[in-house]
């Protein structure tokens, strides 16, 4: 029962951002008393913290996913971002990660540590990639353009209210992280993802 409330929980809290939903809301989505959720959780509070690690590692599962299937660099890229717009695309409109750093505060601390750690790691990687795949230019100063791109991404996210705003907002910065590094094999292959989007 405990997964199940987590599970449901969290698909509300994406779907209907972190402050808006009730501990009320989830117990009358499930069909059950609210009394049954206080059974596996003191308060709203630890639900969050339960609910985010959850989309936490699943995100990051559905990222190793993509990045199994061997795309190049700039493909790869795309693909996450069409996930993540997927994941968010029932929202009600308000980033759920704009309501998590305003409402909770502690908690999107510790999920922002944890992230930038992947991060550094997911986006130094695909550099890596790229660089190989003669997408990107050989010269890249790998950590800082890594720090460039997550500090814009999540600054991105922190303070723009509207998800879909945000969303157009990260692939604008997706093209400029992608522009600063390509080569021009890498500019034919990203006019390409672009014109992927426009079709």
């Amino acid at each position: 029962m405990k997964e199940k409330i987590i599970s449901k929980a969290s698909e509300l809290f994406l779907k209907l951002g972190f402050k808006s939903v009730t501990m009320d809301d989830i117990a009358g989505e499930m069909c059950i008393s609210k009394k049954t959720i206080y059974k596996y959780f003191c308060n709203k509070e630890v639900l969050i913290e339960e609910s985010t690690s959850l989309v936490h590692k699943q995100v990051h599962e559905i990222i190793d996913t993509i990045v199994a299937k061997d795309y190049n660099a700039i493909h790869e890229n795309f693909e996450i971002r069409e996930m993540f717009r997927n994941m968010f695309k029932n929202n009600t409109d308000t980033s759920p990660i704009y309501q998590l750093k305003r409402h909770y505060p502690e908690i999107y601390q510790n999920i922002l540590s944890h992230e930038i750690d992947q991060c550094n790691r997911y986006f130094g990687v695909n550099i890596e990639k790229g660089i190989r795949e003669g997408l990107y230019r050989t010269d890249i100063n790998i950590p800082v353009y890594v720090k460039f791109y997550y500090t814009l991404i999540f600054h991105i996210n922190e303070t723009t209210v509207s998800e879909s705003e945000a969303q157009k907002i990260e692939l604008e910065a997706l093209e400029y992280h992608t522009r600063a590094m390509a080569t021009e094999k890498g500019i034919v292959e990203l006019e390409k993802q672009l014109k992927k989007i426009k079709v």
